[in-house]
């Protein structure tokens, strides 16, 4: 079994987000951090490369490969925004509805712009996720 190679690094979330060339996609960014700050109570840390992550579960899979991950974050690509809402979208599908232009795979939400989608319904499925991810998580030690 690999280690996972996107852990923790002690890089700076305000330097990654101020390297964004594109002003649009910066502010968005920015914004996400507030966001996630506020929805979570926890600072930003960076994973990998780019992704931008706050807080924290300890996971064991099926297979016996263990790991961490953060309760949500986000990361700039090159077509879009990932938000990561770890829980998936299940439980989501009523706000989706609502949410406006964007697509989601398994556990990741993509959008181009947030002047794209309504703040409100997004803030509410993040704030949400990080509950259910530290509910599922809490015997698990999240953090």
């Amino acid at each position: 079994m690999s280690d996972l190679k996107t852990k923790p690094t002690r890089k700076s979330p305000t330097k990654l987000i101020e390297a964004i060339s594109h002003p649009i996609r910066r502010q968005d960014c920015q914004q996400l951090l507030e966001m996630m700050s506020k929805a979570t109570s926890e600072k930003p840390v960076i994973w990998g490369e780019n992704i931008v992550g706050f807080g924290r579960y300890h996971y064991h899979q099926r297979n016996g490969q263990k790991g961490m991950w953060p309760l949500t974050g986000f990361s700039s690509r090159k077509q879009a925004i990932s938000i990561y809402i770890m829980p998936g979208f299940s439980d989501y599908q009523e706000k989706l509805t609502r949410l406006g232009k964007h697509t989601h795979s398994v556990s990741c939400l993509y959008i181009t712009r947030l002047s794209n989608v309504d703040l409100d319904i997004l803030a509410e499925m993040i704030q949400d996720s990080v509950e259910v991810m530290r509910e599922r998580y809490t015997s698990r030690q999240v953090r």
